[in-house]
């Protein structure tokens, strides 16, 4: 086999085998999850990663390697960003603990099959029309100057977004208690319960996240823009994306009760992406930013945001105690 060959088939085992291991014995059906239960599924989808970070680095190159663990902690810190959103369908919808484990993964494992035909889309399309990626270099600087002065995620209100509107016109719907279903039969026709819409929201709002994510995991990847596509930038895209994904699941259940304890964050990303639209513009006038320097930024921002807003915080509880 080629070391191309090994390095996909070591990836494909590794996810498989998570996934039983994750679906066996950390996700039962009908059952909570707590935090400390989260913080060790979130603790086993990080080592997992770094795992195959270690195996990049010997098997193809440290390069390779840094690449990849600077386009997962790129994915990782966007997917703590969007978990919000998350816990607001949720909400919105009622659903009970002990079917949001198991939602939540089909949810995530529909939407890594949307990833995986929007990467396969984008690196075509970047393949066929080079200048398509100043275009997503400008719309990731226009992406991170809103985000940065964005108030509040709360505006985001699952019932009047298009997808569930779409779905109303399409879809039967029922509001019966799903208990576990995802459908249901009424009269000898099948309604889609609140569960299956919570799971193709989820699916439908990563489409939306990916707009940002891939573009920028892509910068971050491919050296020069002029050069085509290698195996190893194709690896290391999917590989990212996937495994961030799937820590999704986990890390929504550590940090649902804490989100608002990072206040800053977002604007840490907003940095990020503004950066990297930045890195993707001027490489029109062949200028070219490391990977090393991509991620001494990505680092330095999001400590920075978590470690301003946790300080931010202590202030504020501080002058609320003595006022």
């Amino acid at each position: 086999m080629t070391p191309d060959q090994i390095s996909y088939l070591t990836f494909v085992i590794l996810i498989i085998g998570a996934l039983i291991f994750d679906l066996g014995l950390l996700s039962k059906r009908n059952t909570t999850i707590s935090i400390k239960k989260a913080l060790w599924q979130t603790i086993f989808w990080v080592l997992l990663s770094l795992a195959f970070c270690t195996f990049l680095w010997f098997e193809k190159s440290p390069m390779v390697a840094t690449k990849y663990f600077t386009a997962y902690l790129m994915e990782w810190s966007l997917s703590i960003d969007n978990i919000f959103v998350f816990i607001l369908i949720f909400s919105y919808f009622r659903v009970k603990e002990s079917d949001s484990a198991r939602a939540l993964l089909i949810g995530i494992l529909l939407a890594i099959v949307f990833r995986i035909l929007f990467i396969a889309l984008g690196i075509e399309l970047i393949e066929r029309v080079h200048a398509i990626l100043y275009f997503f270099g400008a719309f990731l600087i226009w992406t991170g100057y809103k985000l940065f002065f964005q108030k509040n995620d709360a505006e985001f209100d699952p019932g009047k977004t298009k997808i569930y509107r779409f779905m109303k016109k399409v879809l039967r719907l029922s509001e019966t208690e799903p208990n576990g279903r995802y459908f249901v039969e009424h009269n000898g026709k099948i309604f889609f319960t609140n569960l299956a819409v919570v799971v193709l929201m989820l699916g439908g709002v990563d489409i939306a996240f990916a707009l940002d994510s891939i573009p920028t995991v892509v910068s971050l990847v491919r050296e020069d823009a002029n050069v085509p596509f290698t195996a190893d930038d194709i690896l290391v895209i999917y590989s990212s994306n996937i495994f961030a994904v799937l820590g999704l699941r986990s890390l929504f259940f550590l940090l649902r009760g804490a989100v608002d304890k990072f206040d800053f964050l977002q604007q840490g990303i907003a940095i990020v992406l503004v950066f990297i639209g930045v890195k993707m513009l001027i490489e029109f006038f062949d200028i070219r930013i490391s990977i090393f320097v991509s991620l001494g930024v990505i680092v330095a921002c999001l400590t920075g945001s978590i470690l301003y807003s946790i300080n931010h915080n202590r202030k504020r509880a501080v002058k609320e105690k003595n006022i």
